[in-house]
């Protein structure tokens, strides 16, 4: 009964997103005339399911570990102290710890061979839109999120806040991949859009832009791209499989 609630869930959450971002898609599309059926929508439609309905799982017991972890490391009193803090100075400094960690751990990711192997598979996507967002290898995944959680745990961030910022980061996340450009004009330095993220997604390894939320972090250490225009081309140069079960198997394949 319960994994029929969660699949209930998983067909909601997809209707949901699709009603909020295809008509954006069509209305300010960032590349015109791209189809909402376009090549490779099913393999990522499988990496969406995947996230719902088997690997969130995975996801979830680490992020509990890590935090049971956390908890016989940090004094309690620094915890206490933090949640005594107004909430709105919790949030700004997690968002600003959140955002610094993941900067640096996703140039990692496209530095370190390694970790490159799994995260490439995130990059393989050729269009970009809101289902093309979950193409993530779930290690991938578990490597981002936790980066991402960090700070909230060492810090004792409230739980109810934590939901919060989880929640909004996964429809940032979803909202920057889309199929969208809306002209941010100066807040482009402060806030993150889809025509920066789109740049990162370029034929480029190291095109920059590997910021999160914000794009403060790109700015301050010297990868911040804008271009007035779309890249030509999305994806990796590499040779890769095409699909769902190929590409999760793929970076544990020896490479020549």
């Amino acid at each position: 009964m319960e994994y029929l609630r969660i699949i209930g869930g998983t067909g909601l959450s997809l209707i949901f997103l699709a009603i909020v971002f295809i008509p954006m898609e069509k209305v300010f599309p960032a590349k015109p005339g791209q189809k909402i059926l376009r090549p490779y929508w099913k393999t990522d439609l499988c990496y969406f399911l995947g996230q719902y309905l088997l690997w969130g799982f995975l996801v979830l017991w680490a992020m509990m570990q890590l935090s049971f972890f956390l908890d016989d490391i940090v004094p309690h009193s620094f915890r206490t102290a933090v949640q005594l803090q107004p909430k709105w100075l919790q949030i700004i400094e997690v968002v600003l710890g959140s955002d610094l960690l993941i900067y640096w751990g996703h140039r990692l990711q496209h530095r370190i061979d390694f970790l490159w192997r799994f995260h490439k598979i995130h990059h393989s996507a050729e269009h970009l839109d809101w289902l093309a967002a979950h193409r993530e290898h779930p290690l991938d995944s578990l490597y981002t999120i936790g980066l991402i959680n960090l700070p909230a745990f060492l810090l004792g961030f409230h739980l109810d806040l934590l939901a919060g910022l989880i929640a909004f980061r996964g429809i940032w996340a979803i909202y920057i991949h889309s199929n969208v450009r809306l002209r941010l004009g100066p807040l482009r330095v402060l806030i993150g859009s889809p025509e920066l993220h789109h740049w990162h997604h370029d034929l480029d390894r190291d095109r920059g832009n590997y910021a999160n939320i914000s794009p403060l972090m790109d700015v301050i250490f010297g990868t911040h791209v804008f271009p007035d225009h779309e890249p030509e081309h999305f994806g990796i140069k590499e040779e890769f499989p095409k699909s769902y079960p190929a590409q999760l198997l793929a970076p544990f394949k020896r490479t020549k």
